[in-house]
């Protein structure tokens, strides 16, 4: 793959998404549900990426949309701010609502959809 994701090489920006997928992945499997903060992702991440940064909301879009499209559900609704709220953030609902989610209460969505994700990787 040649060219430039989100101003990284394309190579990196796929290698980058496929370990936060791993990672993603492998929490949905343990038996205790964990979530992983913004801060905690992108420190196993091999690109030079911050939490705030909105290229990172773009790489966990395309995790999303990739998942949601196979039926396992929004699969970053694992990743969550380290303090406040402790959901995910703005981007993740908007995501969702591009996708055609529809939902007024943001926690009782987030839960549900922890729940679809939890289930379908559980059920693997």
């Amino acid at each position: 793959m040649t060219g430039m994701i989100q101003g990284f090489p394309a190579s990196d920006w796929v290698r980058a998404r496929n370990i936060a997928r791993d990672v993603l992945v492998e929490r949905a499997r343990r038996p205790a549900a964990q979530t992983i903060t913004y801060s905690d992702l992108v420190a196993r991440l091999p690109i030079a990426i911050e939490p705030n940064d909105p290229r990172l909301s773009a790489l966990l879009d395309e995790i999303s949309r990739m998942e949601y499209a196979e039926g396992r559900g929004f699969l970053t609704v694992l990743v969550v701010h380290k303090r406040g709220d402790l959901m995910p953030g703005e981007g993740f609902f908007s995501m969702a609502a591009e996708c055609g989610a529809s939902f007024t209460d943001r926690e009782r969505f987030w839960s549900d959809a922890l729940n679809v994700v939890l289930f379908a990787w559980r059920s693997r």
